[in-house]
């Protein structure tokens, strides 16, 4: 079972709240009605796992698992729906268990904090060992869940050109025809998962043909549909490919009620489905951006699919949710809705039990990953940093000018009064701080901005302007005002939503606010001071999986005008080598696109990668040519690009569960944001502690010295 863990993540939020005792499990199946003739799709995107993945995503197991599934005897035929059935039985009933499981170890973890007895910390011992069988257990069975819902509703290869075509009920059911024109396949050896001989991968198709192959049989569980997702505007625009879905709708609805089993009502319930997968993975980045796609979408769903069954209902439910999830509302829920919501809600506080319950384990799993990272890349640990402590309890409080808590979007965004108070404070703050309390609130502040982003966020970045120095963004640019340019890969007309450059200009923002508090500071010991609290931030930073603020710091760290600053040269030896640590990490971050997803790590301590080098990696894949001779694009490449990318929602499924600190998150803001647009050298040029000093006695002397030796040239 453990195997199994590796191909879904838990992607679900943390929650504060618990439910009560007697909150039961619902199966979100049987909590609404719907059209008789018309499937429940319920969680359709098929996630990141299903990109970066692929087919290997269902494992052996899990076909042998689905085999044996809804068959009492060996000689019973396979039913899909008593599969169904007896899958959310299963699921149902271990989910339960899990969650008494957890509560009953949360309880007995209050026991033994009180009486520390040896009886109760050997049965929290074995409760951990059994709550990890139960989890695994449960993550299999929602992976095998997620097969099941994969295998429905696709055609055979024959039936594609149809699809293209589909205009007329006769039509659809026809002898097999050549798709050549239109896809391009490569034979590969035997499959480990389903012990064919030989298998037919995708290599290429035309516009027409890569969006009629998201019916293909497989092109759920080969991962297609969702890496088709996060890569289809290099092809087609929002537009295209929405019509395309609805024209097979609107042929196709009237008669999908007919029976089940017609490759009619398969088109018709799979381009619901590929509808549904889009609005729940991509509306942030491609409805809520384009009002009149939205529009469209919508005057489709209440003219032709409401007045026909319940399911256009739910669509327009699915997309004020969505809106209101973009708008940062609470949705208002229908009622055939809200025994869905709590049987998710129900599902989330069990993932977040299990989260709390295992925060100590991460902590200990993250010295222990940082340890072979070092054994690796054989770099020098340097002394006294452990990691992360709840300092929440030992919260200082000698700071008299604290701030109120914040009420804005980003951490460098502007404030309605002035700084004078962080001013007033300066960097004094900094210093009174620990190193572990500073690296918590700013990964807080730094999730805080990496959660709005999407994988299609680093797609064609090029055309925004970005390159892999920090000058490639100007300081005072707008996402209103930036102009595509000549590299644009994506189709003219496809609308691309541009908060990359903010998320890169908070990166600039970081860096450059970490040079300007090191070269204001009056005196060369305050600065030495700064230096080592930045680095020993920076080091805490990478050893979490912070890496998007640790290269942020090694950036105001490298900046030309601090690297002369006369500070470094006294400072401490252990603490100058976490500079070499810093770049070395740089290095290993830059060298494979792929570096944060090796092994398990990733999937239980949390991760924030580094924008820019995340982007640079994708602009080296997306080089070269996207077409083959004969004008089909290559799914290869496309298919590269999106597992590059799915790692994004991999990491924002497992975010930091730090306690904010509400005051030094409101100072941090607002000394990034005084400092954000500050020239550093006008700064350092103020500051008599950023030059080489030569002491007045020592300088008269050797003056004193050099006309001695002029004098006696001339007797």
């Amino acid at each position: 079972l453990q195997s199994n863990s590796c191909c879904i993540g838990p992607g679900f939020a943390e929650e504060n709240t618990e439910p009560e005792e007697d909150t039961m499990i619902k199966i979100a199946g049987n909590s609404h009605l719907v059209s008789p003739n018309l499937p429940d799709f319920h969680g359709c995107s098929p996630g990141w796992s299903s990109a970066f993945y692929g087919a290997e995503c269902f494992d052996s197991e899990v076909h042998s698992y689905m085999k044996n599934l809804g068959k009492q005897k060996s000689s019973e035929s396979q039913n899909i729906d008593a599969k169904k059935v007896e899958l959310e039985q299963l699921l149902m009933m271990e989910t339960k268990n899990y969650r008494k499981t957890i509560k009953f170890y949360q309880k007995l973890l209050q026991k033994e904090r009180r009486s520390k007895g040896p009886e109760t910390k050997s049965m929290l011992l074995k409760l951990r060992g059994q709550l990890q069988e139960m989890k695994s257990k449960v993550q299999f069975l929602e992976l095998v869940k997620k097969y099941v819902q994969a295998k429905q509703w696709g055609v055979e290869s024959c039936v594609l050109l149809t699809v293209i075509h589909n205009g007329s009920t006769d039509a659809v059911d026809v002898a097999p025809t050549d798709e050549s024109s239109l896809l391009l396949y490569y034979n590969t050896e035997k499959h480990q998962c389903n012990n064919q001989n030989g298998v037919r991968v995708l290599q290429a198709g035309t516009p027409l043909g890569l969006m009629a192959y998201l019916y293909s049989r497989n092109a759920f569980l080969e991962g297609y549909v969702q890496q088709f997702l996060y890569t289809f505007r290099y092809f087609c625009t929002q537009e295209e490919f929405l019509q395309f879905l609805l024209d097979r709708i609107s042929s196709t609805l009237s008669s999908a009620n007919l029976d089940p089993s017609t490759s009619l009502t398969k088109i018709c319930n799979r381009s619901f489905y590929i509808l549904q997968a889009w609005i729940e993975d991509c509306y942030s980045v491609d409805f809520a951006t384009n009002t009149d796609l939205l529009c469209t979408l919508k005057e489709f769903i209440s003219s032709k699919v409401a007045p026909l069954n319940g399911y256009g209902e739910r669509l327009l439910t699915l997309l004020e949710a969505a809106s209101a999830r973009k708008s940062g509302r609470a949705p208002q829920c229908s009622s055939m809705d809200k025994c869905e919501e709590e049987g998710e809600e129900d599902r989330k506080t069990l993932h977040s039990l299990c989260k709390k319950l295992s925060e100590d384990v991460s902590r200990k799993a993250s010295l222990l990953f940082f340890f072979f990272f070092l054994q690796n890349f054989n770099w020098k640990l340097s002394k006294g940093m452990g990691p992360i402590a709840q300092y929440q309890r030992e919260r200082l409080y000698t700071i008299p000018s604290v701030l109120p808590k914040p009420c804005y979007n980003s951490f460098t965004e502007e404030f309605p009064v002035s700084c004078a108070k962080a001013d007033e404070v300066g960097p004094y703050l900094l210093i009174e701080y620990s190193v572990q309390q500073l690296c918590c609130q700013l990964t807080l502040l730094q999730q805080e901005v990496f959660n709005k982003c999407h994988p299609v966020h680093f797609l064609n970045s090029r055309a925004l302007g970005v390159k892999d120095k920090c000058i490639a963004v100007q300081k005072a640019v707008s996402t209103e005002t930036v102009s595509l340019k000549v590299c644009n890969l994506f189709l003219s007309k496809c609308i691309q939503d541009q908060y990359l450059l903010q998320l890169l200009k908070n990166a600039d923002s970081i860096s450059t606010w970490v040079a300007a508090e090191i070269v204001t500071c009056h005196t060369s010991k305050l600065q030495v001071s700064l230096l080592s609290k930045f680095l020993l931030i920076a080091k805490c930073c990478y050893e979490q999986r912070n890496f998007a603020t640790a290269m942020q710091i090694l950036a105001g760290l490298e900046n030309l005008i601090v690297r002369q600053l006369p500070a470094w040269k006294i400072l401490p030896a252990k603490v100058a080598e976490i500079m070499e640590e810093l770049k070395a990490v740089e290095v290993f971050l830059k060298s494979d696109s792929l570096c944060l997803m090796e092994g398990e790590r990733f999937k239980t301590l949390p991760t924030i990668p580094s924008a820019r080098v995340l982007a640079m990696h994708v602009q080296q894949l997306e080089t070269g040519g996207f077409t083959m001779t004969n004008g089909a694009h290559k799914w290869t490449k496309l298919r590269n690009i999106a597992k590059v990318v799915s790692q994004v929602h991999a990491f924002q499924e497992n975010p930091y569960t730090y306690t904010p600190d509400f005051k030094l998150q409101s100072y941090l803001r607002q000394r990034i944001t005084c400092f954000k647009d500050a020239d550093i050298s006008a700064l350092a040029a103020d500051n008599c502690a950023n030059f080489h000093q030569i002491p007045a006695e020592k300088h008269s002397r050797k003056i004193q010295d050099t006309l001695r030796r002029m004098k006696a040239t001339f007797q």
